[in-house]
């Protein structure tokens, strides 16, 4: 018995409830999730059914709670339903139906938890999207350990997720860092929109390494065109290293300049002008945006011929949708919320529906702190030479390692504002949440170590004899994991797998503390440690798919 079991159990029940009022009501377990107590007294699940659903039904919450309970002691692996104040229901499940669970998870191993929410669906997930003028900083770090996650979390669900990156080699950022690299070239200082860094010294040294010729015979245009072609592709070389280095690696890396070159935009202008949404005015070509919810409508071509911002989007948008993918979900960064409304109004420019064929996220900032060693008060931390004062994914991997930075980066919702404290993650602590978690796993790793070597084998499993109480809510939890891997994808909010984790290590801890899975010595190995061997490598099989769907490993030592 899970929780869709006890969801779709009670849907019925509502059903009945109705049917027998002469009242049509469409419930299903969707729409009847069970959720566990915070107090373990109050049984292992409980429900608010009867009072969301009373009034449709047409009676009182307690009346109708009281037909729920008598429908739920009536099914198998029910124990007890009770009713609590207005019309809450807490369930409890007999030993043998709420352990059976540890064999289940243990035979489906990593397909635990997976399901099919997203199956038979392209989604195209655009992530990072760096300007390759420089190393990844923390905010596009937070969006890599992001968007490789929710990538791994809608593979999860039945999707088949591109990642792409949108390489931006066309505009005046890359006209900057051309010069910057020229200026780095001649010993001149940085220009007043350049770059800066000891990134930009090393990446002019290497253009001159890589160029055949002599670069002193160029001209002024050939020289920055020059530093233009070779230094973005080493930068962006560099970029790829960090990101694969870091665990995230994708599947497209599109060049904004194509879409220029390859007359996609004109195809986009050409696709919306059969549509009705673009008109001509004062010789530049609009886009009717206003209709569809924008403040303003937008200029796509101006009056000189030349190809205004938004034309970009529209020629990459439309690429996309002709690739076949349903969903089109773009990650964006803190500053890009007035960018939202008119991507919207142009998606539904091209009578796709914003919100489903095309998802825009925003993400917010991250700060890195460090308590300062005198008042013991958190202070930023600037450590970044190599970028002047930005702090690089580099920096951060190098203070922490990859695991860490991905688990601290990944649990928190991405619309808020995070602190990330290198002094906690850099311990070997359980205030270091990713070292909690992480131990768990090791810890049932040394458990079944130890159950090899006392002969404590999977050789028999009687789920009746899991009664502890530590055990009822380790087993809650384990049932937990399919629902939170789906709504993680549905929400776009990998956090809830990280949160889940930490969740699951304290209540394995705590199971770990109460219940022996080696007999004591002179003891003889029973059923009841064969079957908690069951639970410890159920619990490892969880905290491995957990981990797995973030990115982050499931050592089997600490």
């Amino acid at each position: 018995m899970n929780p869709d079991d006890l969801a779709a159990l009670i849907a019925a029940a509502l059903t009945d409830a109705a049917g027998s009022r002469g009242v049509e009501l469409a419930v299903t377990g969707a729409d009847t999730p069970v959720e566990r107590p915070k107090s373990p007294e109050h049984g292992d699940w409980a429900s608010n059914a009867a009072m969301r659903f009373a009034k449709a039904v047409g009676c009182a919450p307690r009346e109708l709670a009281t037909e729920l309970v008598a429908a739920l002691v009536r099914a198998d692996g029910i124990a007890s339903a009770e009713i609590a104040g207005p019309g809450f229901i807490n369930i409890r499940l007999d030993a043998a139906s709420a352990g059976e669970l540890a064999r289940t998870i243990v035979e489906a191993g990593p397909d635990y938890g997976r399901g099919g929410v997203y199956a038979g669906q392209r989604i195209d997930l655009e992530f990072v999207s760096a300007n390759p003028t420089g190393p990844i900083h923390l905010g596009g770090t937070r969006w890599a350990a992001v968007g490789d996650s929710l990538a791994r979390v809608l593979a999860f669900q039945g999707a088949e997720v591109v990642r792409e990156y949108y390489f931006n080699d066309h505009g005046a950022q890359i006209d900057r860092f051309a010069r910057s690299l020229v200026a780095a070239y001649r010993g001149e200082p940085a220009p007043e929109d350049g770059y800066g860094g000891e990134y930009i010294q090393d990446i002019a040294a290497r253009v001159v390494d890589a160029y055949p010729g002599d670069l002193a015979a160029l001209g002024p245009a050939e020289l920055q065109e020059t530093f233009r072609a070779v230094g973005v592709d080493l930068m962006f070389g560099e970029i790829k290293a960090s990101l694969h280095d870091f665990g995230v690696d994708f599947d497209v890396y599109f060049h904004e300049n194509d879409l220029h070159l390859s007359g996609a935009v004109d195809r986009a202008v050409a696709r919306l002008r059969e549509l009705g949404r673009i008109y001509d005015r004062d010789g530049a070509t609009w886009l009717a945006t206003t209709a569809f919810g924008d403040d303003k409508d937008r200029v796509v071509i101006k009056s000189n011929g030349e190809a205004a911002y938004i034309s970009g989007d529209l020629a990459y948008y439309l690429d996309k949708r002709e690739r076949g993918f349903d969903r089109c979900i773009i990650m964006l960064g803190a500053d890009h919320h007035g960018y939202v409304q008119r991507m919207y109004a142009m998606c539904a420019a091209f009578g796709d529906e914003p919100g489903v064929n095309l998802e825009l996220l925003i993400g917010q900032l991250v700060n890195l702190v460090r308590a300062d060693e005198a008042t013991g008060r958190k202070e930023p931390v600037r450590m970044s030479k190599r970028a002047g004062t930005v702090v690089t994914l580099e920096d951060l991997v190098e203070a922490v390692g990859v695991d860490a930075a991905r688990f601290a980066l990944v649990r928190s919702t991405v619309d808020a504002n995070i602190d990330i404290n290198l002094d906690v993650l850099a311990s070997r602590t359980n205030d270091n949440p990713v070292y909690y978690v992480q131990y768990a796993h090791a810890r049932t790793a040394a458990v079944d170590r130890n159950a090899d070597a006392a002969g404590v084998t999977r050789t028999a499993f009687d789920a009746s004899l899991l009664t502890h109480e530590t055990e009822a809510r380790l087993l809650g939890a384990l049932a937990e994991f399919p629902r939170v891997a789906a709504q993680a994808a549905q929400w776009r909010e990998p956090h809830r797998i990280a949160r889940y984790l930490e969740e699951l290590a304290g209540l394995y801890h705590r199971w770990y503390d109460s219940a022996r899975v080696t007999p004591l010595r002179g003891e003889e190995v029973t059923d009841l440690h064969r079957t908690r061997r069951w639970l410890n490598d159920a619990t490892a099989q969880v905290l491995r798919n957990g981990l797995g769907l973030i990115g982050v490993s499931a050592p089997e030592r600490m």
